[in-house]
């Protein structure tokens, strides 16, 4: 089993590029050396909008592609696709992609059985699990390739107008449901919810576009903190 290193990062839901410039200048900030990491764990929905089988879509977020396909030759990085970025294998054939079928990924931490995922997987309903298959479908992504500049730019524009950082009431209630999924591991951590609690064992991690933090793992266990004081 994989197993977690001390120093590890990781950054959820960054939202690039519509929701700050945070998530590029990491990039950045690792490209320069000025921010040293044993591993990089991104959680999904880093990107707004990006996904396989199409150029057009690249165009919006192409410096920060080529930031961690540069990265990634060097650095050991862990990809968990989300809901607003899929399909990115042939993208980043050098990271270590894990598309939503392959999740939860199992790694060690000091010994403890984490699991991994975005957080779209469990709790959701059969339409919501339709939708996301069909979504996630090589041809379906094809069809957007005649017509397809018209599609994502109407996307791109709602999306870069969307309020993502929302309150969710009852959370605790989603993770119980969430947990029933998970019975013999020792913690899981996930993203997508935007939220940087920790209830028992689940660990929700903070949104870089929302909280501005991220999870580093500090003495064998992961703590928030600030983008800016890594």
């Amino acid at each position: 089993m994989l197993k977690i290193k001390e120093g590890a990062v990781f950054i959820a839901d960054s939202h690039y590029p519509h929701h700050g410039d945070a998530f590029l200048t990491l990039l950045k900030r690792l490209e320069h050396k000025e921010l040293q990491t044993s591993q990089l764990f991104l959680m999904g929905d880093n990107f707004d909008l990006l996904f396989g089988h199409n150029t057009y879509i690249k165009t919006f977020s192409h410096e920060a592609i080529a930031l961690l396909n540069t990265l990634s030759k060097t650095m050991e990085i862990h990809y968990f696709e989300g809901n607003h970025d899929f399909c990115l294998k042939d993208i980043f054939p050098d990271i270590q992609v894990y598309s939503r079928e392959e999740q939860p990924k199992y790694f060690l931490l000091n010994e403890k059985k984490v699991a991994l995922s975005h957080g779209d997987k469990y709790a959701v309903g059969k339409g919501y699990n339709l939708y996301t298959t069909l979504l996630r479908n090589k041809k379906t992504l094809q069809l957007f390739n005649p017509i397809g500049k018209f599609i994502i730019d109407d996307r791109m524009k709602k999306l870069s107008k969307k309020h993502i950082c929302q309150p969710f009431t009852g959370f605790e209630k989603r993770v119980g449901e969430i947990m029933k999924e998970y019975q013999e591991v020792d913690m899981v951590i996930e993203g997508h919810f935007h939220q940087g609690k920790m209830f028992g064992k689940y660990l929700s991690l903070p949104s870089l576009a929302c909280q501005g933090s991220v999870g580093v793992v500090k003495e064998g266990s992961v703590k928030f903190m600030p983008w800016e004081q890594l």
